[in-house]
């Protein structure tokens, strides 16, 4: 049951890994002014730092990245009937899956107010046509289920608006990053000299860094081809690449493609819940992305003071002032790759230029308070006698 004097809020996501490194700050915030916060996922490593916020966890063990259908019709199953105990007053979804199934379970349930955040539509104008029919159909008919549509990328609030979801119901989010925690590049400098000694790099010598999952979508196959372009022409530049590895996926990359990047020297750090030490030891971000909602680590590398090289897409766009904080290159092209960190590499003086404006650029658009401020005062909307003031 809800507790009278604290309205309950459940935020339900695909894996533990969004509610802590995505959403944490928003969670704690969320608590503090004055909501029972619970977040729900599929159960892993990440939820007993979620706890240590304060946020309780319950698991949804049959929600998964991947398409299957009938773990898909157990996990709706099994969101509505934690909605039925857990009475929320707000239930909130992210990530397309959540969305597309938590939406429908909780008016089912009867929860009395559904918010769904859309961090970026699974399709683009470039995919097919059946995936941008399905993806058409699945979120105009969940968004029926939900009283308010809060969108980080404007681009997708116009699709939205096009697919026929009232407009009184699209707000847009944007997204944003805790600007104190990252924008501390002198502040660590330590740190930055710590990992290059680690790494036997001379201070002198250029870091690439990339952040994200190791499967295709997030443009490793082009990025390493450029890597090993620039390295057969003499180039001395490190790539880093922290990040997962992502088993069960499609387009996960194969054993013998990880093999091959380590050959050629690309670092492979694994995941890290801090991030923000790579940037301090980089010199260039980049970001060869296939599909983005408003890529986050964009957003940090920005703040610590590194030009972005990114894909000319959705989410890259609205993050790299092109030619001005860094630079954007064609999706799927490693000859632009190449060219674009060619550029950066050779050029001390454009690279600290462009990272002073990158880092002015994230102070001036990026900070997470404003989306807290917002989500708060739908929440307040929706419950006006229900949700703390």
């Amino acid at each position: 049951m809800s507790d009278a004097a604290a309205p309950t809020l459940v935020h339900v996501t695909t894996t533990d890994i969004s509610l802590e490194l995505l959403l944490g700050p928003q969670l704690e915030a969320f608590a503090a002014a004055g909501w029972n916060v619970i977040g729900a996922s599929a159960p892993g490593e990440h939820v007993a730092a979620l706890e240590a916020r304060g946020i309780r966890h319950v698991p949804v063990e049959h929600l998964t990245r991947s398409m299957d259908p009938r773990a898909d019709l157990r996990a709706a199953r099994e969101l509505y009937r934690l909605f039925k105990e857990l009475k929320p007053d707000v239930v909130h979804t992210h990530n397309p899956k959540p969305g597309w199934l938590g939406r429908p379970a909780a008016r089912a349930a009867r929860v009395p107010a559904v918010v769904n955040t859309v961090h970026g539509l699974y399709a683009q104008p470039s995919d097919g046509r059946t995936l941008r029919t399905m993806v058409r159909v699945l979120e105009r008919g969940a968004a029926t289920c939900s009283h308010a549509e809060l969108i980080q990328n404007p681009e997708d609030t116009a699709t939205l608006a096009r697919w026929g979801v009232p407009n009184e119901r699209l707000f847009n989010l944007g997204n944003g990053i805790d600007l104190d925690r990252f924008d501390r590049r002198e502040a660590m400098a330590g740190e930055r000299r710590e990992l290059r000694e680690a790494w036997g790099v001379a201070d002198d010598t250029p870091v690439v860094v990339t952040v994200g999952r190791l499967v295709a979508e997030k443009g490793f196959r082009e990025l390493f081809e450029a890597h090993r372009r620039l390295r057969r022409s003499g180039s001395n530049h490190e790539l880093v690449v922290v990040g997962p590895t992502e088993a069960g996926k499609a387009d996960q990359l194969t054993d013998a493609e990880v093999s091959e990047a380590t050959d050629d020297g690309v670092r492979l750090v694994g995941f890290s819940d801090r991030p923000e030490r790579y940037y301090a030891a980089a010199d260039v971000f980049v970001l060869a992305s296939h599909r983005e909602g408003f890529p986050r680590a964009a957003m940090e590398a920005s703040a610590m003071g590194l030009p972005v090289i990114a894909t000319r897409i959705r989410g890259c766009r609205q993050v790299v002032d092109d030619g001005v904080t860094g630079l954007l290159v064609p999706v799927k092209d490693a000859a632009g790759l190449e060219s674009a960190l060619r550029l950066l590499l050779n050029d001390p003086a454009r690279r600290h230029t462009m990272g002073a404006a990158a880092a002015q650029r994230a102070r001036d658009r990026f900070d997470q308070q404003y989306q807290i401020d917002l989500t708060l005062d739908t929440y307040r909307r929706l419950l006006p006698e229900r949700a703390p003031s």
